[in-house]
């Protein structure tokens, strides 16, 4: 198990070098200059200089890449361009919208996915199953910003029942889980969709084998089966689905975040690209990628401790 572990912890290191490699390569490709587009278009070339040379712009590529990446490691994620404060302080105010939308949303997926996708696996063949299996074809194909604007007519317009968008502030932790509820059910319905097939597929192949049949012989229903002995071997697939959309739902939910004016970490990148304020996006994309590759190495981890077959690699 030891062994599993460093080897996993070292594919994680090795994977985060590379992702700043190609995050702060991309950063650098990007044509124009920062200082000149803060300053705006009277700016003078001694200005220019002089903003660029107190922003750190002018030093090498190597050197520049190796002070983002020492900073980081330190917990030093540079000065915002735009805000001219920290960028630490930046994520701090904004990660505690977005890491409790994402674990609201996972929360939702996961209540509604295991028992539709229990159902499916039970009843296959029947009404039942074709039934939730084409309303999960359709929560895939449902964009989920779509899905939000139907939630904001639906329940903001027209029945009042929450706001339209902005966040009330954790001081009344009441108003500030009602302001996230819409976002996370916009985020959690293509995400469910997915998981219940997963945990249908998962089951099906589970019942197939020969200790499911023992089992059944011995006196279990199928009911006893599934939640004795089937559900436990087909959770290693639905881990892998639920730690790669938790990664999804923190990192990639710039589009719901920007329709409910939210001011998250998906909000914060997209407000620093159209800045040009690249320190924040570096910083901001790094945070984000290190936080999707550590929720897969704890994935990993939990393949180990369902599947001990794992632990001998």
């Amino acid at each position: 198990m030891l062994r599993y572990i460093l080897s996993r912890l070292l594919s994680l290191c090795l994977s985060l070098i590379a992702a700043s490699v190609v995050i702060f390569g991309v950063i650098e490709v990007i044509p124009g200059d920062p200082a000149a587009f803060m300053l705006g278009l009277n700016a003078t070339d001694a200005n220019i200089a002089a903003l660029r040379a107190e922003l750190g712009l002018d030093g090498t590529v190597v050197a520049r890449y190796w002070g983002w990446v020492s900073g980081m490691m330190t917990g030093d994620f540079g000065i915002s361009y735009t805000y001219r404060v920290s960028v630490s302080d930046l994520i701090l105010d904004r990660i505690w919208i977005s890491l409790p939308l994402a674990i609201y949303a996972l929360i939702l997926s996961t209540l509604i996915a295991f028992p539709i996708g229990l159902i499916a696996a039970s009843a296959r063949g029947t009404l039942a199953d074709y039934g939730i299996m084409g309303g999960t074809q359709l929560g895939i194909a449902v964009p989920n910003f779509w899905f939000a604007m139907l939630l904001v007519l639906l329940f903001a317009v027209n029945l009042r029942w929450f706001s339209a968008g902005g966040f009330a502030g954790w001081d009344n932790p009441a108003a500030a889980v009602k302001s996230l509820t819409l976002p996370a059910i916009a985020l959690a319905l293509p995400q469910a969709s997915i998981l219940a097939r997963v945990m249908r597929s998962a089951l099906l192949d589970t019942l197939g084998q020969d200790y499911i049949r023992t089992a059944r012989a011995k006196g279990l229903t199928r009911r006893q089966a599934v939640l004795r002995h089937a559900l436990r071997n087909a959770m290693i697939p639905v881990l892998t689905i639920i730690g790669l959309q938790f990664s999804f739902l923190l990192a990639g939910a710039i589009i719901i975040e920007n329709v409910f004016f939210l001011p998250g970490l998906g909000r914060l990148i997209f407000q620093g690209i159209t800045q040009r304020d690249l320190i924040v996006v570096e910083s901001v994309t790094m945070l984000l990628v290190f936080a999707v590759i550590l929720v897969t190495f704890l994935v990993d981890i939990a393949y180990a401790a369902v599947d001990p077959r794992l632990r001998r690699r």
